[in-house]
């Protein structure tokens, strides 16, 4: 899977090189991400004019081993990708809710649309961090919200119940989105996600999947 993504990423961020002139790219953390990206960044590609950001980001201290941007940074942007331009989803604030705005303004600055947004899925079906029942996510998966992102809190999320997380306004606002899937429990969840009203959305990342404003290329693994 970490293979063939790469693979596809690589070709999508390179014909957005030659069409564009620059190419956008939303990343996520997860164990699932790190052996794609320690593929991904031996790419030849013109890493120097593309923009890199992540799905969603723990509010922790900076240098956590426990942020996204960490694993980010040691597993993507080295190689031939260190020459990225990256955009954290992190600024100087107390809390995630203090930075929002902020970090909002940042993200619109960046070109899009995404010409390439990777994301991992949860065995609860969230994606980036949009948990089903967490703090703030029910607006933050509002269409009709212009917020790009939103900070959101999830008491059960892992290293950290605060948030700061792309809306799925932004997600959708890509030309690919790759959800990339390991292991049966997931996949069990992703055919889950496939059933059931369009509209309702008890797994997030079913919003997703009950749209056709953007293709989405589903990768699994056992």
């Amino acid at each position: 899977m970490a293979h063939g993504l790469a693979e596809e990423v690589a070709g999508r961020l390179g014909g957005a090189l030659e069409a564009r002139g620059g190419a956008s790219l939303v990343v996520t953390g997860g164990t699932t991400a790190g052996p794609l990206y320690d593929r991904l960044c031996r790419a030849r590609i013109a890493w120097d004019r593309i923009f890199v950001t992540l799905s969603d980001e723990r509010w922790l201290p900076a240098g956590s081993s426990d942020l996204n941007e960490t694993l980010v940074r040691q597993r993507l942007l080295v190689n031939n990708a260190e020459r990225a331009r990256f955009t954290p989803l992190k600024a100087d604030a107390r809390t995630a809710a203090e930075a929002e705005s902020k970090i909002n303004w940042t993200i619109a600055a960046l070109r899009k649309p995404f010409d390439v947004t990777l994301l991992g899925m949860g065995a609860d079906g969230h994606v980036a961090s949009l948990f089903a029942g967490g703090e703030g996510v029910e607006r933050a998966m509002d269409l009709s919200d212009p917020a790009l992102v939103r900070a959101v809190r999830y008491d059960r999320a892992a290293g950290s119940a605060e948030r700061m997380t792309l809306t799925l306004r932004a997600l959708l606002e890509s030309r690919f989105i790759a959800l990339m899937i390991r292991g049966a429990d997931k996949r069990a969840a992703y055919h889950k996600a496939l059933t059931g009203p369009a509209g309702a959305h008890p797994l997030p990342v079913r919003a997703l999947l009950h749209q056709d404003a953007v293709p989405v290329g589903v990768y699994w693994a056992p």
